[in-house]
């Protein structure tokens, strides 16, 4: 994966957002994007969006790769990866088959390794069948059915102390008295 100094050394193949710009909207593209100011709405590149320590993505986000030092609240649906460097935030679901979350980064969300569909924002999802409702199991002719489980077991009782024996008198010289 290239990193944001590779990509931004290639001015040819790269758009950068300003640190004065907002951009609000759909944005779509065949080119890496670096955004330094703000993007607001929807994005969806064919390349990597690299979010800057002072950018600002606040969209739902289709990318091939994304590198988040910036500040990123929406989804991200990556094909390839997303990294958040150590100063980067997000607020959102991130689906991608590899994902990097550096130590120091900050995120709150949802992480979805699985397969992911080129293009396809995590909101455009198919709907899913709800469940049938869950019947008792049946027992198969000739099974044993299941023995109820076994009851505690009750410590030991402590034996009752025995009463202390009379007390002995030592016998003496004297003779007794009746």
């Amino acid at each position: 994966m290239a990193t944001a100094k590779d990509l931004a050394g290639n001015a040819v193949d790269n758009t950068v957002v300003g640190p004065s710009i907002l951009i609000s909207g759909r944005l779509t593209g065949d080119e890496d994007l670096t955004v330094r100011g703000r993007v607001e709405g929807e994005l969806t590149l064919s390349r990597t969006l690299i979010v800057e320590p002072s950018g600002v993505v606040k969209a739902n986000v289709a990318v091939r790769n994304a590198i988040v030092s910036g500040v990123v609240v929406g989804n991200i649906n990556a094909t390839e990866s997303v990294e958040l460097t150590r100063e980067g935030r997000m607020v959102g679901d991130i689906r991608a088959p590899r994902v990097i979350i550096v130590d120091g980064a900050s995120f709150r969300g949802r992480v979805d390794m699985g397969d992911v569909e080129p293009g396809r924002l995590p909101s455009e999802r198919p709907a899913v069948a709800r469940p049938q409702a869950v019947t008792r199991p049946t027992v198969r002719p000739g099974a044993t059915p299941p023995r109820p489980p076994t009851p505690p077991v009750a410590p030991p009782r402590a034996a009752p102390t025995p009463p202390p024996p009379p007390a002995r008198t030592q016998p003496s010289s004297a003779p007794a008295t009746v």
